[in-house]
């Protein structure tokens, strides 16, 4: 039997693998099992960090409640607005919660002094098609309208989001620009997952053995999503990649590791904002499995992976922070 070639992994990524109970693929069974796995707590991650935490619940449009945790430095003065992060958490869109890697923007409210926002949309299969990204837009949106209440600059909110998460915020982007609002001043695209299609070299690259993510359980978690639509009637707000008009989205960053699923799908998407005239920063890490600086963050290629999106962030930060000034400046000028 042939073995189809793929990009090795990182040897330090591949001896912590070793130690990790993988899977090839998943089904409701193994979902439930998965789903009933013990979480970390709020109060766990939270510990060591000076932060304020409130629990808000946002309306959906179909009545049900969307849950946000925004969660603000201790010193945070709401007179003195902050930028903020929206954090969708990873999971296949089937599993996780709204705490789920929260780690990684944690690290930017204590480097950066921003207030993280992080949703709980709903998973499939008790909700399908695009009822997780317009939850995802419907925090946001609340966000936007409530910032002098948080103590947020609407002018510096970043939407960020790892792999399902990753996807949403993809999706959100591409749905607030075609509904004109709230505006985004960044995407973060950690490993996004965002083609339903399963078509890429990369997708067929990590088969048929058990991995983080596998062609057949990203396979699983589409068909679960997608709840039997066809492919012609998938919409790019679920599945970005399908999105024919990639211009007037805000400045994208995005990475991925080169022995994963979704590299290709990742790669196409960095170049499609390209072409369409946009601002994309891609980064391949060699060797990288998916999601593997949120899964091991203290390996090499993870502190380095880590620290390069941080540093993205800070000059996004800082010219959205110029932008503002500028516009203020004019503003007084013509009054």
């Amino acid at each position: 039997m042939s073995v189809t070639p793929r990009p090795a992994f990182d040897p330090e990524l591949r001896a912590l693998l070793a130690g990790m109970p993988l899977v090839e693929r998943m089904d409701e069974e193994i979902l439930a099992q998965l789903r009933a796995l013990p979480s970390p707590s709020a109060d766990s991650l939270l510990a060591g960090h000076r932060v304020v935490r409130r629990e808000v619940d946002v309306p959906a449009e179909d009545g049900a409640a969307v849950r946000l945790s925004v969660l603000s430095p201790a010193d945070h003065d709401p007179a003195v607005p902050a930028p903020c992060v929206y954090w969708i958490h990873g999971g296949g869109m089937v599993m996780g919660d709204r705490f789920g890697q929260a780690d990684i923007p944690l690290e930017w409210l204590e480097r950066f002094g921003v207030v993280v926002v992080t949703v709980e949309y709903r998973l499939a299969p008790e909700a399908t098609g695009t009822t997780a990204v317009e939850d995802c837009h419907r925090g946001l949106a609340w966000v936007a309208a409530h910032g002098e209440e948080l103590g947020v600059d609407p002018g510096r909110i970043v939407v960020a989001g790892i792999s399902a998460g990753g996807g949403l915020a993809a999706g959100l982007c591409l749905l607030a620009r075609d509904l004109g609002t709230p505006a985004i001043a960044a995407q973060l695209l950690i490993c996004p997952m965002l083609d339903h299609r399963n078509v890429t070299v990369s997708s067929r690259q990590y088969s048929g053995e058990p991995g983080v993510w596998t062609r057949e359980t990203n396979e699983f978690a589409w068909r679960t999503l997608l709840g039997g639509r066809a492919d012609g009637e998938v919409p790019p707000y679920v599945s970005p990649a399908r999105a024919v008009d990639l211009s007037g989205l805000p400045p994208a960053y995005v990475d991925t590791g080169s022995a994963e699923v979704f590299r290709d799908e990742d790669v196409a998407y960095a170049s499609g904002i390209w072409a369409a005239g946009g601002q994309a920063e891609l980064h391949v890490w060699a060797g990288g499995h998916h999601g593997f600086d949120a899964q091991f963050p203290q390996a090499e290629l993870s502190v380095t992976a880590r620290r390069t999106r941080t540093e993205w962030l800070g000059r996004v930060l800082q010219r959205a922070a110029a932008d503002g000034a500028a516009a203020g400046g004019a503003a007084a000028v013509s009054g």
